[in-house]
């Protein structure tokens, strides 16, 4: 990824915790408009024999999107999320995941993301609604997280 800044992690998040040891451990980066992380499936995240189970990808995909808030520096969780699972994605085989901002307003937005397969098919598409957290939380959180 060229021109990339590192997005910061926690310690226990279950998709970027560095310390969580049943944890996926992706490092998110923004490039440009958009948020990207690189995850290679293993085993222990199939579904059927050899094809990643669909509630890691939702997962995956869940974080991914919802890092875009970052990119307008807004904290929010989910409101809604819809997944169009296109292709199986092979276990063992390397995904980027994208997320990028579709509309802002008021307390929401709007975002989508994708799977993407090192041949550049899309496997799973997400739409989702986040809902901006009060000031109050984030503060909070802020200082109740370690993050780096």
């Amino acid at each position: 990824m060229s021109d990339t800044r590192r997005q910061p992690d926690s310690s226990m998040c279950f998709v970027c915790g560095r310390d969580n040891p049943i944890g996926l451990h992706l490092q998110f980066y923004e490039d440009g408009q958009k948020v990207k992380a690189d995850f290679t499936p293993q085993p222990e995240h199939q579904g059927w024999p050899g094809v990643v189970h669909g509630g890691i990808i939702s997962t995956i995909l869940d974080e991914t999107v919802g890092r875009a808030c970052f990119l307008v520096d807004m904290w929010a969780v989910t409101g809604r999320m819809e997944v169009k699972f296109r292709k199986p994605v092979p276990i063992g085989q390397p995904f980027t995941c994208v997320g990028e901002i579709v509309k802002v307003y008021g307390r929401g937005l709007e975002a989508k993301g994708e799977i993407v397969l090192a041949d550049g098919t899309i496997a799973a598409e997400a739409n989702a609604t986040y809902i901006k957290i009060p000031d109050s939380k984030r503060r909070e959180l802020e200082q109740v997280l370690d993050l780096r």
